[in-house]
């Protein structure tokens, strides 16, 4: 017989491929900080602070499905609390389960709307633009904690790290932080206030690929972003707040602020597509980001790994019923 080779064999490779390095990775990362040390740290959690950080993590998820549900509205897709808030745990529990970090969960999601009626093209836009304001969010707020930690408490924070690298005083990099977080905080607004122009007007935003793009412009931005950046900055606090309570919870706090800066690097690895919801390397960000505050290897894997497991809980509410709704026409911008 002539020609038949089995279907999509590059993906299902790629697949195994970041499962064996996700694999590997955490591994690794437990066989160099002992595991059963880990494990020590972790028996001893304090149970109220462990229940705070769950608490806290749930209302960063119930805020996160507030801020997509705008966005959707934003891109012309309005859809109730009561729809979205049981799809994007249904998300959440898709990302503990299916290999790639955070796109099987993100992949529900854009499908749900789908079904709702919204084109594929604005329902995968709302997705990806739903994680990038949540990662605009986390440096605004990163920038803002850099910022009041070396300026009201240098000896508690990230000024000795910062200081190692023989840049400036605390007063003026705590200015150039905050000044960076509302340089940041204003950009998306200005983006697509000025953007037409730059693209020779709006011909080219009416083609089909960037539709939404017009549609972003021309509904409400001024509005919609404040509402994200709002909403990225509630999303971001509740996430380093579950930190916080992790670090409490092992006996080994650490300042607030000082754990808003390191949760950047930990949160954005944690959603490099590779392995399940961000284990390996969300340990390994927390190595690296927690060591330079004092810190060892295995205090900080087991805060990430009390991070980790909080997913794990949130995973029951994917069984909260969906509501059936009318397939509702798409809307589109004018």
């Amino acid at each position: 017989m002539t020609g038949v080779t089995p279907a999509n064999p590059a993906p299902r490779g790629r697949r195994l491929w970041r499962v064996a390095v996700a694999l590997a990775l955490l591994g690794a990362i437990l066989a160099w900080v002992q595991p059963d040390r880990v494990l020590s740290i972790l028996a001893r959690a304090d149970p109220g602070w462990v229940l705070a950080g769950l608490l806290s993590s749930t209302l960063g998820n119930l805020a996160s499905a507030w801020r997509w549900r705008d966005l959707a509205a934003w891109l012309g897709h309005p859809a109730p609390l009561s729809w979205i808030v049981p799809v994007y745990f249904r998300g959440v529990a898709a990302n503990v389960v299916l290999p790639g970090a955070v796109v099987g969960g993100d992949m529900l999601r854009a499908w749900g709307l789908h079904r709702r009626g919204m084109p594929v093209l604005e329902a995968s836009v709302s997705v990806v633009l739903d994680r990038v304001s949540g990662l605009w969010g986390l440096l605004i707020l990163g920038a803002l904690a850099l910022g009041a930690g070396l300026w009201w408490a240098p000896a508690t924070g990230w000024l000795p790290a910062v200081q190692r690298l023989g840049v400036g005083s605390a007063e003026g990099l705590a200015l150039l932080a905050v000044g960076a977080a509302a340089g940041m905080a204003v950009l998306p607004y200005a983006a697509l206030r000025v953007t037409p122009r730059w693209l020779a007007g709006w011909a080219l935003l009416q083609r089909p690929a960037l539709r939404w793009w017009h549609r972003l412009a021309t509904h409400q931005p001024g509005q919609h972003c404040a509402r994200q950046i709002a909403g990225s900055l509630v999303v971001q606090t509740a996430s380093v707040t579950v930190l916080y309570c992790g670090a409490r919870a092992i006996g080994a706090p650490l300042p607030w602020e000082a754990l808003a800066v390191a949760a950047v690097p930990i949160f954005v690895l944690a959603t490099v597509p590779v392995g399940f919801g961000g284990w390996g390397t969300r340990e390994a960000a927390a190595i690296a980001a927690l060591t330079p505050l004092g810190y060892d290897a295995s205090s900080a894997v087991a805060v990430s790994v009390l991070y980790g497991l909080y997913p794990l809980a949130h995973s029951a509410l994917a069984l909260w019923p969906v509501p059936q709704v009318d397939r509702a026409p798409p809307q589109r911008g004018d």
